[in-house]
C-alpha cells in the first residue's frame, strides 16, 4: 500500500516534488490543478493552519497524489491532486486522502469546508459525498478578446512595493470581507505574492482619490507554453473600496486593466463566482464569456 505522510510544513524538497506533480497534471489536463493563492500559502508555510498530505510509493520516482488543507479567514479549503498515471486508482486514492483531510479539520475543531475540484464530474460528487460534502459553489474562468472597444480615462499609477502595502490591504480586506479566500489577507500574504517570479508592479494598477487608495486592478501575465500556445493576461485581483461603490469605478478599473494587458496579449481572463450577478453582468457586458467551471463541494464538519 502506498505511504501517506501528513506534514505541517513543506520543506524545499517537498515543494519541488509537489510542483513536479502539479506540472504533470497541468500538462495532462491543460489547467492548474491547485488554486495559486492556496498553493503559494502552502509553499510558504501556510496560513494559520496547514497540512500537506503526501502519497508516495518506493517503486515510483514521483508522488502518486497530494492533498492540502488550509484555513482561511472564514472556512477551510481542501485541494487534491492525483498523478495522471495513477488515476485508474482514483476511486481508492481520492477517498483516502479526502477522508484524512476531513479528519484533520475535525481535529482542529471543525468548521465550514470547501473541497475544490477543477472541471467536476459525477465521480467527484460521489467521492465528496463520502465525507459529507455536496456541490455548493461554482467559480467561472471567463475570457475576452483584446483589445476592448471600450476605453477609459481613469488615472492609475503602478503599485509601489514598500509603500502601498497597508493601503492596499485596507482596500482589499474591506472589499472582500465576505470572501472565503480573498478576504483577511495579511502583509505576509501580499509580500509572498511580490516574491513570485511573475510579479510586475507595472501591471498592478492603483487609483487614488483625495489622497487615498480608492481601488486597484492587479494583472498577471501567463506566458505561452506547451499546454497554452498563446500568452494570457489575467485580472488577478480587482476591487474598489466600499466607500466608492456605485460610482462606476469597478468598470473603469476593469477596462484600465484590460487595456494594460492588451499591450502584451490578445486574450484577457479572470475568475469570478458564478452567483456574483453584478460582477458577471459587468464582465458579460464587456464581452467576456465562460471558458471553464471549477466547483467547491461544501459542508460543515463537526469537531472530533
Amino acid at each position: 500500500m502506498a505511504d501517506l505522510v501528513i506534514k505541517r510544513h513543506l520543506d524545499d524538497h517537498d515543494v519541488a516534488e509537489v510542483e513536479h506533480l502539479i506540472d504533470r497534471v497541468r500538462a495532462a489536463d491543460g489547467h492548474q490543478p491547485i488554486d495559486e493563492h492556496r498553493w503559494v500559502d502552502a509553499a510558504h508555510g501556510g496560513r494559520s493552519e496547514f497540512a500537506g498530505l503526501v502519497l508516495s510509493d518506493p517503486g515510483h520516482d514521483h508522488l502518486l497524489a497530494y492533498a492540502q488543507v488550509t484555513r482561511g479567514s472564514r472556512s477551510w479549503a481542501i485541494d487534491l491532486v492525483i498523478d495522471p498515471h495513477h488515476r485508474y486508482d482514483a476511486l481508492a486514492i481520492a477517498p483516502r486522502l479526502l477522508g484524512e483531510a476531513a479528519d484533520i479539520i475535525r481535529s482542529e475543531g471543525g468548521g465550514h469546508v470547501h473541497y475544490w475540484v477543477y472541471e467536476p464530474t459525477q465521480a467527484h460528487t460521489r467521492i465528496a459525498a463520502e465525507v459529507g460534502l455536496a456541490p455548493g459553489r461554482d467559480l467561472w474562468q471567463m475570457r475576452v478578446d483584446l483589445p476592448l472597444s471600450e476605453t477609459t480615462d481613469l488615472e492609475t499609477r503602478p503599485f509601489v512595493p514598500g509603500q502601498d502595502e497597508d493601503a492596499w490591504l485596507e482596500v482589499n480586506n474591506a472589499a472582500f470581507d465576505w470572501h472565503p479566500e480573498q478576504g483577511g489577507w495579511t502583509r505576509d500574504d501580499l509580500v509572498h505574492r511580490q516574491l513570485e517570479p511573475w510579479f510586475d508592479p507595472a501591471g498592478f494598477l492603483v487609483h487614488e482619490r483625495n489622497g487615498r487608495m480608492a481601488g486597484f486592478c492587479w494583472t498577471k501575465i501567463h506566458p505561452a507554453d506547451d499546454q497554452q500556445p498563446e500568452a494570457l493576461g489575467e485580472i488577478y485581483v480587482i476591487a474598489a473600496h466600499p466607500d466608492f461603490h456605485g460610482s462606476g469605478l469597478g468598470r473603469a478599473l476593469t477596462v484600465a486593466g484590460l487595456a494594460h494587458l492588451a499591450t502584451r496579449v490578445s486574450t484577457g481572463m479572470l475568475y469570478v463566482d458564478a452567483d456574483n450577478e453584478p460582477a458577471v453582468g459587468l464582465y458579460r457586458a464587456l464581452g467576456f464569456g465562460v471558458h471553464q467551471t471549477d466547483r467547491a463541494y461544501v459542508g460543515d464538519l463537526g469537531p472530533a
